[in-house]
């Protein structure tokens, strides 16, 4: 298989992997901080067990670690606005489409971080997802009206999308400096750490150590915990950081909008929310579609040629 055809297989298959992360999070009964907490210690842990790893870091320059654990910081504040959109609105749906937004904000970031012209192209593009995200969003709204927790929610999950685009647009750019694996490793231990010192100022009432087991009485975190960590993270975080090798930020960002699909109709099966998938939803996803679509047949168009 040539190597952007792997690449974008691998990011596929974690985009769709990713589309599990928001039904864990609802699933999960206690607060995102104590989520993500989790996630990443355990992510961390099962990270530093592989001896590619070790090999992996040896040769990094003081210069890598500081780069790689400032980027892990951005990606555990990521999550927790995520995750706390999810808590805020009690939807998974409405964060998922707000998570779309990240190409929008590739489209501006990856410029100013790497010191290029804006593109126009991907500018108009993002532009479209946002749009196709507004009318997701306006199909939630259509029934019950505009209320304060979606309000939150929202503003959180745009958030959460500046910063996927963030993290996502600085690992491309530093990519070269170390193995996939290794990159990895180093920003969910910054993550960790930095939960664990902000653990006793932040938890709340219903945090805990270890997640709970009680198949008796329904409480199945401890293994919801397991899953979102080793399969939604160890597995897609390194399939996603390893198609960046080959394909661009911005490229890695839109496909990312398959992400609010997945989730939201795995939301639908699972939460019974289908009422929520009217027209207008339809209309938005397929905005979303288009705009992945669209970017990967020109980018071919242009490669194509690039090459005659």
């Amino acid at each position: 298989m040539k190597p952007r055809l792997k690449a974008l297989a691998f990011l596929h298959l974690a985009v769709f992997l990713w589309g599990f992360t928001a039904i864990l999070g609802k699933l999960i009964s206690y607060s995102s901080f104590n989520l993500v907490w989790h996630r990443m210690l355990i992510t961390a842990a099962v990270y530093f067990c592989i001896p590619a790893v070790w090999k992996g870091i040896k040769p990094l320059h003081k210069k890598d670690w500081l780069i790689f654990l400032g980027i892990g910081v951005i990606v555990s504040l990521h999550w927790l606005t995520f995750y706390g959109s999810i808590k805020l609105g009690n939807s998974a749906s409405v964060t998922l489409a707000c998570l779309g937004s990240a190409s929008f904000f590739s489209a501006l970031l990856d410029p100013l971080i790497n010191r290029k012209p804006f593109n126009t192209r991907e500018l108009l593009l993002g532009l479209l997802v946002v749009c196709g995200i507004l009318i997701i969003h306006r199909s939630f709204q259509s029934q019950d009206g505009v209320k304060t927790q979606y309000t939150l929610a929202i503003i959180t999950g745009i958030v959460s999308a500046a910063l996927a685009a963030l993290f996502t647009t600085l690992n491309k750019r530093n990519i070269d400096r170390a193995s996939s694996l290794s990159i990895s490793a180093i920003e969910m231990l910054a993550g960790a750490l930095m939960l664990s010192v902000l653990f006793p100022l932040m938890a709340d009432a219903s945090a805990v150590w270890i997640p709970d087991y009680s198949p008796e009485t329904g409480n199945y975190d401890l293994l919801w915990v397991l899953l979102l960590s080793l399969v939604c993270t160890n597995l897609t975080f390194y399939l996603g950081t390893f198609a960046l090798k080959e394909i661009s930020a911005f490229t890695a960002n839109l496909s990312v909008n398959l992400e609010p699909i997945y989730g939201i109709v795995l939301g639908a099966l699972i939460f019974k929310e289908h009422a929520a998938l009217n027209r207008q939803f339809y209309l938005g996803a397929a905005m979303i579609l288009v705009s992945v679509f669209l970017q990967t047949f020109l980018e071919y168009r242009q490669r194509k040629n690039t090459l005659l």
